[in-house]
């Protein structure tokens, strides 16, 4: 009885051995696995995946919105297409992920998209954020009024509201050199337009690409402060430790130029709503 209890309790106690390695071995492959998921290139990442992931606009009409059928588009969401059909081979293998302006990076920084181009101005602020790869588009400041109260000066502003997007160069130029002005913030491009149209504010102030477009569907508005401070430029984002996806893009946004894939995308969404009044050349980024 006492053997017969002995080498039963041998054999279960090789068993439980036997199990506990088991159960370790797939604990260290797992954690081997996902070791070199860690380890793999962003490129690597996404071509695996079969998808990139690509922060757009939902609300910022003709750079990035939704259309009527619940489909996105805009200048932005062309590019986007033309390099995820250079990396993937199909332009329909990208998955927009809308954004709003004050959490284009932070969806980077908590790997919600790969590569964020919505509208997204190079600052050195962001820089210290986020990597920008070449841009592909050129901007400036620019502010909008009612017709018969039209803001043609900035000094004109004072006493006066300003309306601005949150997290935007406008919200960050007003901010750091007119302290004295009075801000009324939205996070959405649709809440700040509206507050002009109502008469929550005197006037509003983004980029003069988005306002040329803007008060060409919107009559009795006019562009009276047409650009203000410096020339800025917009590019593509991506996080500073994806190197790798940096490099390509940087090389992608340059092919696109030279290739005149911009051209295609100005002629196509831009070029209908500027007319003769705005040229490609002040918009696009040339490459030669």
């Amino acid at each position: 009885m006492n053997k017969t209890f002995k080498k039963l309790t041998a054999l279960f106690a090789s068993l439980l051995l036997a199990a506990g390695i088991t159960a370790c071995n797939d604990k260290n492959d797992a954690q081997s696995a996902n070791a070199d998921a860690t380890k793999a290139s962003a490129l690597e990442r996404i071509k695996r995946a079969d998808k990139i992931r690509i922060g757009v606009f939902s609300d910022k009409p003709p750079f990035g919105y939704v259309d009527k059928d619940g489909k996105n588009q805009g200048f932005d969401v062309e590019i986007a297409k033309a390099l995820t059909k250079d990396l993937l081979g199909d332009e329909n293998k990208v998955e927009f992920v809308l954004v709003e302006a004050a959490n284009r990076a932070e969806y980077l920084l908590s790997n919600k998209v790969d590569i964020t181009l919505a509208n997204f101005t190079v600052t050195p602020a962001r820089q210290e954020v986020v990597d920008f790869a070449k841009p592909y588009m050129k901007v400036a400041l620019g502010v909008v009024s009612k017709d018969g109260a039209v803001i043609t000066d900035v000094k004109q502003l004072e006493g006066k509201t300003l309306l601005v997007n949150k997290g935007t160069t406008a919200d960050a130029y007003f901010s750091k050199n007119f302290p004295q002005i009075k801000l009324l913030k939205f996070e959405q491009n649709t809440e700040t337009f509206e507050a002009l149209r109502d008469g929550r504010g005197d006037a509003l102030a983004h980029d003069n690409a988005l306002l040329f477009a803007w008060v060409k569907e919107n009559p009795g508005f006019t562009v009276g402060i047409k650009e203000l401070g410096d020339i800025d430029f917009i590019a593509g984002a991506v996080r500073k430790e994806d190197k790798d996806l940096l490099e390509w893009l940087n090389a992608e946004t340059e092919k696109l130029g030279k290739e005149g894939v911009l051209q295609q995308a100005y002629d196509k969404v831009l070029a209908p709503i500027y007319g003769d009044s705005i040229k490609a050349s002040d918009i696009v980024v040339e490459y030669k």
